[in-house]
This record gives structure tokens, C-alpha cells and sequence, in this order.
């Protein structure tokens, strides 16, 4: 009986080699214009691998000099399908080499890890949509939906000269598109099974809190250092900033952390009982994962950055701080009353920046994709759904009507605490799960 090859393996055989050369262009973003590295040439070099497979391309820069994006569309079977958007971001964090192992930009391919900075957000999944479309021009393989596959800029510091800008000024990239799939979701988390052994869960994100940096400002009486001051800028903001630092908002359970929960009870028999105040406690249970997941029960306003004062014996007029804070879908306007009561009336605030919650539910024709997916690849894979307390591009398409999940697969070995890799120290990514995801989005995206 003659064997036939699997159409992934093409994928498969250069996933690693392209995920390493993408960590090797130094894509750092300050969130400063002046000092981010900017993403053009790493762009141009996702451009050169998809027309090399035969693609056209469309280099775009999305609002300032050298802020790269690379769009390339690959016609499915049935044009009267709303197209899937399959988007992945450029740029990464900054990173101190002499803090690492490896330097963070060698991409060294060491231990069965392929190291650096983006090696889990995200160019791992740049790396496999590459694969992927590759693969898919070269085998001639129709997709039974139109596929957009989006490389883009800026994301690390919100998408104003990414995502954002191409939503508003270049809407016609996404003629047709009404799904997606990004970062963060797609990633295994083994559970033991409350009849023994283990249970991979793949975790989908559904929901990601709204991104809201605060700026706080107080205003005082200047004056020499030496005298008794009772209108300090300075003191009064750090009561401020402290105050809110240690506060702790309400607990909500909204409708994707509780469907997870429900599902890690069922697999593990642990009575996890969303009603108890110590809930939190409960899932620590969980392991690492517990951070990402306590992060999504309650809003946060979390103190990032102080500025005041110019000299040790001069009291500043002024002093500012800003917060990073992250709020759950449909708690905006309380979080905002909560915020202002424990603020109070000496210190003023703005919005740097305010991006709002995405939501969706988890069912439909592509969520059974992606249950298909894996289950091809890992016949003991269960999807549940869950909420990232962080946020991606999908805020930006999702303004576009587009319906966004975070699905970027891999199967990763028990005992990584994945969720510190993410702006960490020794950023890196199995080998297996590249090439394990990479079968998985093949998969997915001849079949969504």
C-alpha cells in the first residue's frame, strides 16, 4: 500500500529555522518612537519567504517610518464565506542581554528549545503562519475560505502605529473578513484527571480585558526641600498611587472563566466553588497558570511609572504616575467610579490610552475547526474556553465587526510555566510545539 506523504510536513520541516531567523531582527518596541527599532526589515523578510511561494504581497507602513506590516490573501474554495484573518505581530518587548542565558536576538536553537526574545509572543506563531502559507501555495491546496494572513507592527505598545492605524486608514486589507485568530490562545495545560493519569486542556481565549493606561497627576505648593511643606505634590500623589496599588476590586466571574473553570472541575474533581470568597486560593491549585487566571476575576489598576521632582532640595508643583490597568468586559463605567472615589479630588487623571474588553462565545463552525484541529494531532486534547488578562490586536479588528480568538497551538510539556515566559528572562519555545502547532494549523486552515 503506498504511503503518501502528510501536506504538513513541508510546514513541519522549516518552522524552527524560521521562527529562530525571525527572533534573530531586532524588533524591540520602547513604546517611544525615537528608540523602537521599528519592524521594516523583518517585514520585508516575511514578504520575500510568501512571494518566494508564490503569494503577492502588500507592504504597508502604518503611520510613521519604518513600522512594517506585510499583508498577503490566499483565495478559498468558496468566496461567498467570510474570509479568516490569521494575524501575528512583528515586534517585541526590549531585553537586557546581560540578564539572559543566550543573548535575546540569537534565536539559538539549544536543549530542544528555540530561544529569544518573541520566541512565545509571538513570533512562534509568525513563524508557523509562514510555514503554513508556504506550504499551502507550494501543494496547491484551495482553502474552503478566503485566508488574509496579516504580519503587523506595534502591538507591544497598544497598535496606534500597528493594528489601530490600519483599521482606520487601510480597512480594505480586511475587505470580507469576519473571523480571526491571534495570540494568546491555543496552548496546552495538563490537569490530572480525577480518575488518575493527566488531561491536556487547550485553552481558547474568547474574551481579553480592556487595556487602560491611567496617567494621575497632583499639583502643589513648590519650595525649598528643607522647609515644612503641606501642599507636597510628591506626598500626596504616593498616597494616592499607594492606595490604589493595594486595593483589590470586586470579584466578577464573567461567562469564559467560569465555562473554564466548570471544565478543569470536571477533569480534575477538584471543588472549585465560584461562590466562595477564597476563590482565588482555590486556584492556586492550578499551578502557574493560576496567574493569568486570578488576573481575569477582577479589574486591576496596577502602578507602572513615577515621575516628579528635577533636585534633592526642591519640592516639585507637580508629580505624575501612571497605571496599568486592565478591566473585565461590561465594568468599565464602575471600575472608572471606583477608581475616582479612591483617587479623590487632589489629583486629577487621563486616559493614555483606553482600549475596551473583547468578548465572544465559544461555539460555532471555526471553534469546531479548531476542536477538529487538535484533536487530529493530540487524540486527548480537550478545548475549553478562557479570558486573557492582558490584550492583543484582536481590539483593533474587533472594532471592525471582525469576531477574534486567540488560537496559536502548541503542546507544551507539563512542567513549563509558560506564562512567565511572556516578557521574561530566557524567553524560549519547545521545538515539539512548533512543529506539534504547526500540524494543528495546517490542519485548521484547510478545514475552517
Amino acid at each position: 500500500m503506498t504511503a503518501f506523504p502528510d501536506p504538513a510536513d513541508d510546514a513541519v520541516g522549516e518552522v524552527v529555522e524560521l521562527v529562530s531567523t525571525l527572533i534573530r531582527f531586532d524588533t524591540s518596541n520602547t513604546g517611544e518612537p525615537d528608540t523602537t527599532k521599528g519592524e521594516a526589515e523583518c517585514a520585508r523578510w516575511v514578504a520575500a519567504q510568501l512571494e518566494e511561494a508564490g503569494y503577492e504581497t502588500e507592504y504597508v507602513e502604518s503611520g510613521a517610518p519604518g513600522r512594517g506590516n506585510v499583508f498577503t490573501r490566499l483565495r478559498g474554495s468558496d468566496p461567498s464565506r467570510g474570509a479568516l484573518l490569521i494575524h501575528g505581530h512583528l515586534d517585541v518587548v526590549p531585553a537586557e542581554a546581560n540578564d539572559w542565558s543566550v543573548h535575546p536576538f540569537s534565536g539559538a536553537i539549544e536543549d530542544g528549545y528555540v530561544w529569544g526574545r518573541g520566541a512565545v509572543d509571538m513570533k512562534d506563531m509568525v513563524g508557523m503562519m509562514i510555514a503554513v502559507a508556504r506550504s499551502l501555495a507550494r501543494a496547491g491546496i484551495t482553502p474552503p475560505r478566503d485566508l488574509v494572513f496579516a504580519f503587523v507592527a506595534d502591538e507591544e505598545a497598544g497598535g496606534k502605529y500597528g493594528a489601530h492605524w490600519l483599521v482606520e486608514n487601510r480597512p480594505d486589507l480586511f475587505a470580507g473578513v469576519t473571523e480571526a485568530i491571534g495570540e494568546v490562545g491555543g496552548f496546552s495545560l495538563t490537569v490530572p484527571r480525577r480518575d488518575g493519569g493527566e488531561r491536556r486542556l487547550y485553552l481558547i481565549e474568547t474574551a481579553e480585558k480592556g487595556l487602560c493606561w491611567m496617567r494621575l497627576r497632583a499639583h502643589g505648593r513648590a519650595g525649598h526641600g528643607s522647609m515644612i511643606n503641606d501642599d507636597n505634590a510628591v506626598t500626596t500623589l504616593a498616597e494616592v498611587v499607594a492606595r490604589l496599588g493595594r486595593h483589590r476590586f470586586p470579584l466578577v466571574l464573567t461567562e469564559a472563566v467560569a465555562q473554564f473553570l466548570a471544565a478543569v472541575s470536571e477533569e480534575t474533581g477538584l471543588t472549585i466553588d465560584v461562590d466562595s470568597p477564597d476563590l482565588e486560593g482555590m486556584i492556586e491549585k492550578l499551578g502557574p497558570m493560576a496567574r493569568i487566571l486570578n488576573a481575569t476575576l477582577r479589574d486591576t489598576a496596577t502602578p507602572t511609572m513615577l515621575q516628579a521632582g528635577y533636585k534633592a532640595n526642591v519640592i516639585p508643583a507637580t508629580a505624575e504616575a501612571v497605571l496599568d490597568c486592565r478591566v473585565l468586559p461590561g465594568r468599565q463605567a464602575a471600575f472608572e467610579a471606583e477608581i475616582d472615589e479612591l483617587i479623590g479630588p487632589d489629583v486629577t487623571r487621563e486616559w493614555v490610552t483606553n482600549l475596551p474588553p473583547v468578548e465572544t462565545t465559544f461555539d460555532g463552525d471555526l471553534v469546531e475547526a479548531m476542536n477538529a484541529a487538535l484533536l487530529a494531532c493530540d487524540p486527548d486534547a480537550r478545548t475549553v474556553p478562557y479570558m486573557l488578562s492582558g490584550g492583543t490586536d484582536a481590539k483593533a479588528f474587533s472594532e471592525l465587526g471582525i469576531r477574534c480568538f486567540g488560537f496559536a497551538p502548541l503542546r507544551l510539556p507539563p512542567d513549563l510555566d509558560f506564562s512567565a515566559l511572556f516578557h521574561g528572562v530566557d524567553e524560549r519555545v519547545p521545538v515539539d510545539a512548533l512543529t506539534f502547532g504547526t500540524r494543528v494549523l495546517h490542519h485548521f486552515l484547510t478545514h475552517c
